[in-house]
């Protein structure tokens, strides 16, 4: 099975650690999480980023303009919004996105 790279971008720190934790957890995928917006678009410019998750305490302005940035340099990438829900909730979105994409 093909191993998916993950970036997280969230404020909130214990989140962005579960988040962590919960994506890492699958062995076919790898996550590094960021709370600054400027050091995660200049991690994904350098490497080959299958996820965005989106987390809990970005503006909206800063959450649509950082969307934008990684669709227009990779418009492959799947941006997912995640603000809770369980561990469940979150792996059903990211597999709905692999089904999707024929990846499974």
């Amino acid at each position: 099975m093909e191993k998916y790279e993950f970036l997280i971008l969230g404020k909130n720190q214990s989140i962005l650690e579960i988040l962590l934790r919960l994506v890492n957890g699958n062995e076919n995928w790898n996550a590094i999480g960021f709370n600054d917006e400027k050091l995660a678009q200049n991690y994904f410019l350098l490497n080959n980023i299958d996820f965005v998750l989106l987390s809990s305490g970005i503006e909206d302005a800063i959450e649509k303009e950082f969307s934008a940035f990684c669709l227009k340099a990779h418009p492959d990438v799947e941006v997912i919004e995640h603000f809770g829900g369980g561990s469940g909730l979150l792996q059903s979105e990211i597999y709905d996105r692999l089904h999707k994409k024929g990846k499974l």
